[in-house]
Protein backbone atom coordinates (compact mmCIF):
# COMPACT_ATOMS: atom_id res chain seq x y z
CA UNK A 1 0.00 0.00 0.00
CA UNK A 2 2.72 2.64 0.84
CA UNK A 3 0.02 2.02 2.56
CA UNK A 4 -2.28 3.81 4.88
CA UNK A 5 -1.94 3.76 8.49
CA UNK A 6 0.09 3.89 23.89
CA UNK A 7 -0.39 2.52 23.01
CA UNK A 8 -1.29 3.87 26.06
CA UNK A 9 0.99 5.22 28.91
CA UNK A 10 -1.03 2.64 31.12
CA UNK A 11 -1.00 -0.19 28.10
CA UNK A 12 -2.38 -0.93 27.31
CA UNK A 13 -4.32 -1.87 24.48
CA UNK A 14 -1.80 -4.45 22.97
CA UNK A 15 -3.51 -7.69 23.49
CA UNK A 16 -1.16 -9.88 25.76
CA UNK A 17 -0.08 -12.08 23.55
CA UNK A 18 1.70 -9.27 21.57
CA UNK A 19 2.92 -7.91 24.86
CA UNK A 20 4.49 -10.85 25.75
CA UNK A 21 6.23 -11.90 22.45
CA UNK A 22 7.56 -8.61 22.00
CA UNK A 23 8.90 -8.17 25.11
CA UNK A 24 10.26 -11.56 25.09
CA UNK A 25 12.11 -10.92 21.54
CA UNK A 26 13.86 -8.10 22.65
CA UNK A 27 14.79 -9.35 25.76
CA UNK A 28 15.98 -13.00 23.98
CA UNK A 29 13.50 -14.86 25.41
CA UNK A 30 11.23 -15.04 21.74
CA UNK A 31 9.72 -18.75 21.31
CA UNK A 32 11.90 -20.77 19.11
CA UNK A 33 15.27 -19.05 20.03
CA UNK A 34 17.83 -21.38 20.08
CA UNK A 35 20.45 -20.52 22.77
CA UNK A 36 22.70 -23.28 22.89
CA UNK A 37 22.04 -24.17 18.80
CA UNK A 38 24.68 -25.11 16.33
CA UNK A 39 26.70 -23.06 14.28
CA UNK A 40 25.42 -22.47 10.82
CA UNK A 41 27.69 -24.17 8.25
CA UNK A 42 29.03 -23.15 5.13
CA UNK A 43 26.58 -22.54 2.57
CA UNK A 44 26.72 -23.70 -1.11
CA UNK A 45 24.85 -20.99 -3.41
CA UNK A 46 24.43 -21.20 -7.39
CA UNK A 47 26.15 -18.25 -8.86
CA UNK A 48 23.23 -16.99 -11.20
CA UNK A 49 20.90 -17.46 -7.46
CA UNK A 50 18.35 -14.28 -6.78
CA UNK A 51 19.02 -12.47 -3.77
CA UNK A 52 16.63 -11.49 -1.13
CA UNK A 53 16.97 -8.94 2.03
CA UNK A 54 16.64 -10.36 5.51
CA UNK A 55 16.71 -9.19 9.25
CA UNK A 56 18.57 -10.76 11.82
CA UNK A 57 17.95 -10.48 15.58
CA UNK A 58 20.19 -10.96 18.09
CA UNK A 59 21.11 -11.39 21.58
CA UNK A 60 22.97 -8.07 21.96
CA UNK A 61 26.69 -7.98 23.24
CA UNK A 62 29.45 -7.30 21.29
CA UNK A 63 31.33 -11.00 21.36
CA UNK A 64 27.12 -12.66 20.35
CA UNK A 65 27.08 -9.48 17.34
CA UNK A 66 29.91 -10.84 16.26
CA UNK A 67 30.15 -14.47 16.24
CA UNK A 68 26.49 -14.16 14.71
CA UNK A 69 27.80 -12.31 12.07
CA UNK A 70 30.69 -15.11 11.01
CA UNK A 71 27.84 -17.29 11.25
CA UNK A 72 26.00 -15.37 8.30
CA UNK A 73 28.63 -15.36 6.27
CA UNK A 74 29.53 -18.75 6.45
CA UNK A 75 25.66 -19.42 5.69
CA UNK A 76 26.47 -17.53 2.40
CA UNK A 77 25.06 -14.02 3.62
CA UNK A 78 26.50 -10.47 3.28
CA UNK A 79 26.08 -7.95 6.33
CA UNK A 80 24.32 -4.41 4.51
CA UNK A 81 24.47 -2.95 8.20
CA UNK A 82 24.29 -4.39 11.56
CA UNK A 83 22.28 -1.67 14.16
CA UNK A 84 24.42 -3.30 17.07
CA UNK A 85 22.43 -1.37 19.86
CA UNK A 86 19.63 -2.60 19.01
CA UNK A 87 20.72 -6.39 17.91
CA UNK A 88 19.38 -6.12 14.23
CA UNK A 89 21.67 -6.88 11.08
CA UNK A 90 20.74 -6.54 7.52
CA UNK A 91 21.66 -8.76 5.84
CA UNK A 92 21.44 -9.90 1.67
CA UNK A 93 22.23 -14.03 0.66
CA UNK A 94 21.55 -15.89 -2.45
CA UNK A 95 20.55 -19.05 0.06
CA UNK A 96 17.88 -20.40 -0.18
CA UNK A 97 17.90 -22.03 3.29
CA UNK A 98 19.29 -19.58 4.73
CA UNK A 99 16.75 -17.95 7.58
CA UNK A 100 16.35 -21.55 8.48
CA UNK A 101 20.39 -22.03 9.27
CA UNK A 102 20.55 -18.92 10.36
CA UNK A 103 17.77 -19.10 13.12
CA UNK A 104 19.56 -22.27 14.33
CA UNK A 105 22.87 -20.21 15.45
CA UNK A 106 23.20 -19.04 19.09
CA UNK A 107 22.76 -15.66 20.19
CA UNK A 108 19.90 -15.36 17.08
CA UNK A 109 16.12 -15.07 18.91
CA UNK A 110 14.27 -14.12 15.26
CA UNK A 111 15.80 -14.25 11.61
CA UNK A 112 13.57 -14.16 8.34
CA UNK A 113 13.14 -12.90 5.00
CA UNK A 114 11.72 -9.01 4.35
CA UNK A 115 10.61 -9.91 0.91
CA UNK A 116 8.69 -12.90 -0.98
CA UNK A 117 9.76 -11.97 -4.55
CA UNK A 118 11.90 -9.92 -6.41
CA UNK A 119 10.63 -5.98 -6.28
CA UNK A 120 7.98 -5.64 -9.03
CA UNK A 121 4.77 -4.71 -7.06
CA UNK A 122 3.66 -1.02 -6.69
CA UNK A 123 1.33 0.02 -4.17
CA UNK A 124 -0.97 3.23 -2.83
CA UNK A 125 -1.00 5.01 0.03
CA UNK A 126 -4.08 7.08 -0.23
CA UNK A 127 -8.10 6.00 -1.43
CA UNK A 128 -8.56 7.12 -4.62
CA UNK A 129 -6.15 9.33 -7.19
CA UNK A 130 -5.23 12.56 -6.10
CA UNK A 131 -6.80 15.56 -7.50
CA UNK A 132 -4.64 18.32 -8.41
CA UNK A 133 -5.71 22.20 -7.83
CA UNK A 134 -4.68 24.37 -11.03
CA UNK A 135 -2.93 27.04 -9.28
CA UNK A 136 -1.70 27.89 -5.60
CA UNK A 137 -4.28 31.01 -5.39
CA UNK A 138 -6.99 28.97 -7.55
CA UNK A 139 -9.51 29.78 -4.14
CA UNK A 140 -10.21 33.03 -3.25
CA UNK A 141 -10.04 33.86 0.57
CA UNK A 142 -13.37 35.84 0.61
CA UNK A 143 -15.51 32.86 -0.46
CA UNK A 144 -14.47 31.60 3.08
CA UNK A 145 -16.47 32.68 5.95
CA UNK A 146 -14.13 32.30 7.90
CA UNK A 147 -10.94 33.51 6.25
CA UNK A 148 -8.91 36.27 7.08
CA UNK A 149 -5.81 38.67 5.99
CA UNK A 150 -3.65 36.43 7.91
CA UNK A 151 -5.05 33.12 5.97
CA UNK A 152 -3.00 31.40 2.91
CA UNK A 153 -4.26 31.49 -0.56
CA UNK A 154 -5.79 27.82 -0.42
CA UNK A 155 -6.68 27.54 2.70
CA UNK A 156 -10.77 28.34 2.25
CA UNK A 157 -10.39 24.90 0.80
CA UNK A 158 -8.07 22.99 3.92
CA UNK A 159 -11.73 22.45 6.10
CA UNK A 160 -9.34 20.47 8.14
CA UNK A 161 -7.15 23.19 10.02
CA UNK A 162 -10.44 24.68 10.81
CA UNK A 163 -12.37 21.40 12.67
CA UNK A 164 -9.40 20.97 14.97
CA UNK A 165 -8.27 24.58 15.48
CA UNK A 166 -5.45 24.54 13.92
CA UNK A 167 -6.65 28.10 11.98
CA UNK A 168 -6.79 29.73 15.36
CA UNK A 169 -4.06 27.79 17.35
CA UNK A 170 -1.48 29.34 14.61
CA UNK A 171 -2.20 33.02 15.83
CA UNK A 172 -0.98 32.03 19.86
CA UNK A 173 1.77 29.51 19.10
CA UNK A 174 2.19 28.36 15.28
CA UNK A 175 4.79 25.54 16.92
CA UNK A 176 8.70 25.74 17.82
CA UNK A 177 11.21 25.83 15.32
CA UNK A 178 13.03 23.33 18.11
CA UNK A 179 10.94 20.58 17.11
CA UNK A 180 11.35 18.18 14.14
CA UNK A 181 8.48 15.98 12.70
CA UNK A 182 10.46 13.03 11.15
CA UNK A 183 8.34 12.05 7.70
CA UNK A 184 8.96 8.64 6.96
CA UNK A 185 7.32 7.94 4.05
CA UNK A 186 8.40 8.16 0.26
CA UNK A 187 10.27 11.20 0.66
CA UNK A 188 10.21 14.67 1.19
CA UNK A 189 10.44 17.62 -1.97
CA UNK A 190 12.31 19.97 0.09
CA UNK A 191 11.90 22.61 -2.77
CA UNK A 192 8.69 23.03 -2.38
CA UNK A 193 8.05 26.92 -1.32
CA UNK A 194 5.45 25.35 1.38
CA UNK A 195 8.39 23.34 2.55
CA UNK A 196 11.48 25.05 2.28
CA UNK A 197 11.01 27.42 5.13
CA UNK A 198 10.70 24.78 7.54
CA UNK A 199 12.82 21.75 5.98
CA UNK A 200 15.81 20.51 8.32
CA UNK A 201 17.98 18.86 5.86
CA UNK A 202 20.32 17.55 8.55
CA UNK A 203 17.73 15.39 9.80
CA UNK A 204 16.88 13.97 6.71
CA UNK A 205 18.45 10.64 4.92
CA UNK A 206 17.36 8.00 2.50
CA UNK A 207 16.96 5.14 3.99
CA UNK A 208 15.87 2.31 1.33
CA UNK A 209 18.04 -0.67 1.27
CA UNK A 210 18.43 -0.34 5.48
CA UNK A 211 21.38 2.23 5.19
CA UNK A 212 21.34 5.97 5.85
CA UNK A 213 22.44 8.28 3.04
CA UNK A 214 22.54 11.91 4.10
CA UNK A 215 24.01 13.35 0.79
CA UNK A 216 22.23 16.20 -0.11
CA UNK A 217 18.89 15.95 -1.88
CA UNK A 218 19.09 12.56 -1.01
CA UNK A 219 15.28 12.28 0.77
CA UNK A 220 13.55 13.11 -2.17
CA UNK A 221 11.32 11.29 -3.88
CA UNK A 222 12.67 9.14 -6.82
CA UNK A 223 9.73 9.61 -8.78
CA UNK A 224 7.40 13.04 -9.20
CA UNK A 225 4.71 10.30 -8.06
CA UNK A 226 6.09 9.13 -5.51
CA UNK A 227 4.23 11.83 -3.92
CA UNK A 228 3.09 10.70 -0.86
CA UNK A 229 5.34 11.76 1.92
CA UNK A 230 5.66 15.63 0.51
CA UNK A 231 1.59 15.79 0.72
CA UNK A 232 2.38 14.47 4.20
CA UNK A 233 4.95 16.76 5.42
CA UNK A 234 2.70 19.47 4.37
CA UNK A 235 -0.15 18.38 6.43
CA UNK A 236 2.33 18.89 9.73
CA UNK A 237 4.39 21.98 8.62
CA UNK A 238 3.57 23.94 5.51
CA UNK A 239 4.59 27.32 6.09
CA UNK A 240 2.58 29.94 6.70
CA UNK A 241 4.26 32.51 3.87
CA UNK A 242 1.36 33.74 2.11
CA UNK A 243 1.71 31.03 -0.91
CA UNK A 244 -0.61 27.75 -0.93
CA UNK A 245 -1.21 26.10 2.01
CA UNK A 246 -0.69 26.14 6.00
CA UNK A 247 0.16 23.09 7.85
CA UNK A 248 -0.88 22.23 11.59
CA UNK A 249 2.11 23.06 13.05
CA UNK A 250 3.42 25.63 10.69
CA UNK A 251 6.23 26.84 12.75
CA UNK A 252 8.02 23.11 13.68
CA UNK A 253 10.42 21.88 11.16
CA UNK A 254 10.20 18.53 9.11
CA UNK A 255 12.52 16.19 8.25
CA UNK A 256 12.49 13.66 5.33
CA UNK A 257 13.16 10.05 5.96
CA UNK A 258 12.64 8.61 2.80
CA UNK A 259 12.22 4.28 3.15
CA UNK A 260 9.91 3.70 -0.24
CA UNK A 261 11.61 1.46 -2.87
CA UNK A 262 12.66 2.81 -6.05
CA UNK A 263 10.87 0.74 -8.12
CA UNK A 264 7.98 -0.48 -6.35
CA UNK A 265 7.41 1.95 -3.90
CA UNK A 266 6.65 -0.88 -1.11
CA UNK A 267 8.53 0.19 2.32
CA UNK A 268 10.31 -2.87 3.00
CA UNK A 269 11.25 -3.49 7.19
CA UNK A 270 14.85 -3.20 6.73
CA UNK A 271 14.28 0.35 5.26
CA UNK A 272 12.07 1.22 8.18
CA UNK A 273 14.42 -0.18 10.60
CA UNK A 274 16.96 2.48 9.31
CA UNK A 275 14.51 5.05 9.60
CA UNK A 276 13.27 5.06 13.59
CA UNK A 277 16.84 4.42 14.35
CA UNK A 278 18.04 7.02 12.35
CA UNK A 279 15.62 9.89 13.52
CA UNK A 280 16.33 8.93 17.09
CA UNK A 281 20.12 9.27 16.24
CA UNK A 282 19.43 12.78 15.04
CA UNK A 283 17.03 14.00 17.79
CA UNK A 284 13.82 14.15 16.12
CA UNK A 285 10.95 14.47 18.88
CA UNK A 286 8.20 12.95 16.69
CA UNK A 287 7.79 11.10 13.52
CA UNK A 288 4.71 10.33 11.50
CA UNK A 289 4.48 6.59 9.39
CA UNK A 290 1.76 6.23 6.76
CA UNK A 291 1.88 3.32 5.81
CA UNK A 292 2.53 -0.77 6.68
CA UNK A 293 5.42 -2.28 6.22
CA UNK A 294 5.26 -4.15 3.45
CA UNK A 295 4.93 -7.27 2.25
CA UNK A 296 2.66 -8.61 4.87
CA UNK A 297 -0.36 -6.01 6.19
CA UNK A 298 -0.41 -8.39 9.23
CA UNK A 299 2.35 -9.91 10.08
CA UNK A 300 1.57 -13.45 12.20
CA UNK A 301 3.82 -14.55 14.98
CA UNK A 302 3.68 -18.27 13.93
CA UNK A 303 5.21 -17.34 10.73
CA UNK A 304 8.85 -17.11 11.05
CA UNK A 305 10.02 -14.55 8.60
CA UNK A 306 6.36 -12.22 9.87
CA UNK A 307 7.82 -12.75 13.19
CA UNK A 308 11.39 -11.60 12.59
CA UNK A 309 9.61 -8.64 10.55
CA UNK A 310 7.94 -7.91 13.94
CA UNK A 311 11.08 -7.85 15.98
CA UNK A 312 13.39 -5.62 13.94
CA UNK A 313 10.71 -2.89 13.63
CA UNK A 314 9.36 -3.34 16.84
CA UNK A 315 13.14 -3.00 18.69
CA UNK A 316 14.31 -0.07 16.25
CA UNK A 317 10.63 1.89 16.81
CA UNK A 318 11.67 1.19 21.04
CA UNK A 319 14.85 2.56 20.50
CA UNK A 320 13.41 5.61 18.92
CA UNK A 321 10.98 6.05 22.00
CA UNK A 322 13.81 5.50 24.76
CA UNK A 323 15.60 8.31 22.83
CA UNK A 324 12.62 10.60 23.23
CA UNK A 325 10.61 10.60 20.30
CA UNK A 326 7.19 10.08 19.67
CA UNK A 327 5.35 7.50 16.86
CA UNK A 328 2.26 7.97 15.10
CA UNK A 329 1.19 5.67 12.39
CA UNK A 330 -2.45 5.35 10.71
CA UNK A 331 -4.56 2.77 11.54
CA UNK A 332 -5.29 1.47 7.78
CA UNK A 333 -7.62 1.84 5.21
CA UNK A 334 -9.64 -1.40 5.02
CA UNK A 335 -12.20 -0.28 6.93
CA UNK A 336 -11.14 -3.50 9.77
CA UNK A 337 -12.19 -4.39 12.90
CA UNK A 338 -8.74 -4.69 14.90
CA UNK A 339 -10.65 -5.88 18.19
CA UNK A 340 -12.34 -8.44 15.87
CA UNK A 341 -12.32 -11.96 16.03
CA UNK A 342 -11.12 -12.38 12.61
CA UNK A 343 -9.98 -10.85 9.72
CA UNK A 344 -9.65 -11.73 6.08
CA UNK A 345 -6.49 -9.90 4.30
CA UNK A 346 -6.57 -10.43 0.71
CA UNK A 347 -3.83 -8.35 -0.50
CA UNK A 348 -0.82 -10.07 1.45
CA UNK A 349 1.92 -10.69 0.34
CA UNK A 350 1.69 -7.51 -1.89
CA UNK A 351 5.53 -7.85 -3.57
CA UNK A 352 4.16 -11.36 -5.32
CA UNK A 353 0.88 -13.16 -5.77
CA UNK A 354 -1.32 -12.03 -2.85
CA UNK A 355 -3.05 -14.98 -0.90
CA UNK A 356 -6.39 -14.78 0.86
CA UNK A 357 -6.30 -15.53 4.71
CA UNK A 358 -8.13 -15.43 7.45
CA UNK A 359 -5.90 -13.93 10.33
CA UNK A 360 -6.37 -14.39 14.39
CA UNK A 361 -5.95 -10.71 15.55
CA UNK A 362 -4.37 -11.50 18.64
CA UNK A 363 -1.75 -12.91 16.54
CA UNK A 364 -1.10 -11.21 14.04
CA UNK A 365 -0.37 -7.37 13.40
CA UNK A 366 -0.11 -4.62 11.54
CA UNK A 367 3.25 -3.24 11.58
CA UNK A 368 4.06 -0.21 13.05
CA UNK A 369 0.69 1.08 13.64
CA UNK A 370 -0.01 -2.01 16.39
CA UNK A 371 3.16 -1.40 18.20
CA UNK A 372 3.37 -0.69 21.64
CA UNK A 373 3.82 2.67 22.65
CA UNK A 374 3.19 3.90 18.71
CA UNK A 375 -0.11 6.27 18.57
CA UNK A 376 -2.51 4.63 16.33
CA UNK A 377 -4.48 7.73 14.59
CA UNK A 378 -8.15 6.75 12.85
CA UNK A 379 -9.64 9.49 9.83
CA UNK A 380 -12.51 11.30 10.24
CA UNK A 381 -14.52 13.82 7.76
CA UNK A 382 -15.87 16.96 7.86
CA UNK A 383 -18.74 16.08 9.78
CA UNK A 384 -16.29 14.35 12.90
CA UNK A 385 -17.74 11.00 11.54
CA UNK A 386 -15.32 8.12 10.71
CA UNK A 387 -14.48 8.39 7.30
CA UNK A 388 -15.59 5.03 5.58
CA UNK A 389 -12.65 3.71 4.55
CA UNK A 390 -10.75 4.06 8.18
CA UNK A 391 -10.00 0.79 9.86
CA UNK A 392 -10.96 1.10 13.94
CA UNK A 393 -11.04 -1.17 16.75
CA UNK A 394 -11.91 -0.33 20.32
CA UNK A 395 -8.27 -1.09 22.53
CA UNK A 396 -6.77 -0.32 19.28
CA UNK A 397 -7.61 3.70 18.60
CA UNK A 398 -5.58 6.28 20.56
CA UNK A 399 -6.98 9.03 18.67
CA UNK A 400 -8.45 10.05 15.51
CA UNK A 401 -7.67 13.01 12.94
CA UNK A 402 -9.03 14.58 9.71
CA UNK A 403 -8.01 12.27 7.28
CA UNK A 404 -10.95 13.48 4.41
CA UNK A 405 -13.89 11.02 3.32
CA UNK A 406 -15.80 11.78 -0.24
CA UNK A 407 -19.46 11.65 1.76
CA UNK A 408 -18.50 14.06 3.82
CA UNK A 409 -18.91 17.22 1.86
CA UNK A 410 -17.84 20.38 3.25
CA UNK A 411 -18.70 24.23 2.84
CA UNK A 412 -15.95 24.88 0.64
CA UNK A 413 -15.24 26.91 -2.33
CA UNK A 414 -14.28 23.35 -3.69
CA UNK A 415 -16.88 21.34 -1.72
CA UNK A 416 -14.15 18.51 -1.84
CA UNK A 417 -14.07 16.48 1.39
CA UNK A 418 -10.49 15.26 0.53
CA UNK A 419 -7.33 16.91 1.87
CA UNK A 420 -5.39 19.70 0.50
CA UNK A 421 -1.71 19.71 0.72
CA UNK A 422 1.96 19.93 -0.95
CA UNK A 423 2.28 17.78 -3.98
CA UNK A 424 5.69 17.45 -5.51
CA UNK A 425 7.14 20.33 -8.60
CA UNK A 426 5.41 23.28 -6.41
CA UNK A 427 2.11 21.83 -7.23
CA UNK A 428 -0.93 20.89 -4.75
CA UNK A 429 -3.77 18.30 -4.60
CA UNK A 430 -6.37 16.46 -2.93
CA UNK A 431 -5.52 13.09 -0.97
CA UNK A 432 -7.80 10.83 1.40
CA UNK A 433 -6.80 8.63 3.68
CA UNK A 434 -5.94 7.17 6.87
CA UNK A 435 -2.15 8.34 5.61
CA UNK A 436 -3.75 11.94 5.95
CA UNK A 437 -4.74 11.43 9.42
CA UNK A 438 -2.07 10.92 10.85
CA UNK A 439 0.33 13.81 9.99
CA UNK A 440 -2.91 16.19 11.74
CA UNK A 441 -2.61 14.37 14.79
CA UNK A 442 1.68 14.35 14.58
CA UNK A 443 1.24 18.11 13.73
CA UNK A 444 -0.83 18.48 16.79
CA UNK A 445 1.67 16.79 18.80
CA UNK A 446 4.22 19.36 17.59
CA UNK A 447 2.05 22.09 18.97
CA UNK A 448 1.98 20.05 22.23
CA UNK A 449 6.07 18.99 22.16
CA UNK A 450 6.93 23.41 21.87
CA UNK A 451 4.12 24.67 24.69
CA UNK A 452 5.70 21.71 27.05
CA UNK A 453 9.24 21.18 25.70
CA UNK A 454 10.40 18.74 28.44
CA UNK A 455 7.54 16.53 27.86
CA UNK A 456 8.79 12.91 26.93
CA UNK A 457 6.37 10.22 24.52
CA UNK A 458 4.55 9.37 27.36
CA UNK A 459 3.69 12.45 28.55
CA UNK A 460 2.62 13.71 24.79
CA UNK A 461 0.29 10.57 24.28
CA UNK A 462 -0.81 11.37 27.45
CA UNK A 463 -1.88 15.37 26.42
CA UNK A 464 -2.75 14.29 23.04
CA UNK A 465 -5.55 12.17 24.27
CA UNK A 466 -6.57 14.33 27.41
CA UNK A 467 -6.94 17.84 24.70
CA UNK A 468 -8.84 14.88 22.27
CA UNK A 469 -12.85 15.95 21.84
CA UNK A 470 -14.82 12.68 21.62
CA UNK A 471 -17.84 12.84 19.85
CA UNK A 472 -18.94 9.39 20.58
CA UNK A 473 -20.13 6.68 18.82
CA UNK A 474 -22.57 7.89 16.10
CA UNK A 475 -26.19 7.71 17.48
CA UNK A 476 -27.56 6.20 13.98
CA UNK A 477 -26.18 2.95 12.11
CA UNK A 478 -22.69 3.83 10.64
CA UNK A 479 -23.79 3.82 6.69
CA UNK A 480 -21.77 6.46 4.87
CA UNK A 481 -22.20 5.61 1.64
CA UNK A 482 -26.12 5.36 2.01
CA UNK A 483 -26.91 1.81 0.93
CA UNK A 484 -28.64 0.25 3.49
CA UNK A 485 -26.21 -1.62 4.71
CA UNK A 486 -24.43 -1.36 8.50
CA UNK A 487 -20.48 -0.51 7.31
CA UNK A 488 -19.20 -0.65 10.90
CA UNK A 489 -19.84 -1.03 14.42
CA UNK A 490 -18.76 1.36 16.88
CA UNK A 491 -17.82 -0.19 20.41
CA UNK A 492 -17.65 1.96 23.94
CA UNK A 493 -18.57 5.22 25.34
CA UNK A 494 -18.16 9.06 25.06
CA UNK A 495 -14.07 9.00 26.58
CA UNK A 496 -12.93 6.28 24.62
CA UNK A 497 -14.55 3.92 21.77
CA UNK A 498 -13.57 2.53 18.67
CA UNK A 499 -14.03 5.24 16.32
CA UNK A 500 -12.71 7.36 17.78
CA UNK A 501 -10.33 6.37 20.86
CA UNK A 502 -10.01 8.85 23.10
CA UNK A 503 -11.26 11.58 20.32
CA UNK A 504 -10.43 14.07 17.55
CA UNK A 505 -7.01 15.85 18.37
CA UNK A 506 -7.67 19.69 18.81
CA UNK A 507 -4.60 22.04 17.81
CA UNK A 508 -6.22 25.35 19.65
CA UNK A 509 -6.44 23.08 23.26
CA UNK A 510 -2.86 22.16 22.13
CA UNK A 511 -1.11 26.03 22.50
CA UNK A 512 -2.92 26.61 25.90
CA UNK A 513 -0.96 25.96 28.57
CA UNK A 514 -2.48 24.00 31.40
Amino acid sequence: MTHLRTRRHRRLAVPVGLAVALSTATLGLLPGAAAAAPQATTAEVAADAPKLAYVVNTKGGADTIAAVKKAIARAGGSVVIAYDRIGVIVVHSANPDFAKQIRAVRGVQSAGATRTAPLTAAGTTEVGAPQFVDSPRASAKSTAADADADAEPLEADQWDLRAIGADKAAKINPGSSKVTVGVIDTGVDDTHPDLAPNFSASQSANCVGGKPDTSPGAWRPEKPDHYHGTHVAGEIAAARNGVGVAGVAPGVKVAGIKVADPVSELFYPESVVCAFVFAADKGIEITNNSYYVDPWLYNCLDDPDQKAIVDAVNRAQLYAQRKGTLNLASAGNSNHDLAADSIVDDSSPDDSTPVERTIDPSECFDVPTQLPGVVTVSATGDKDLKSYYSTYGKGWIDVAAPGGDKYQIPDTPSKNGRILSTMPNNQYAFLQGTSMASPHAAGVAALLKSTHPKAGPAELQRLLKVQADNPGCPTEPYDPDGDGDVDAVCEGGQRLNGFYGFGIVDALDAVKKS
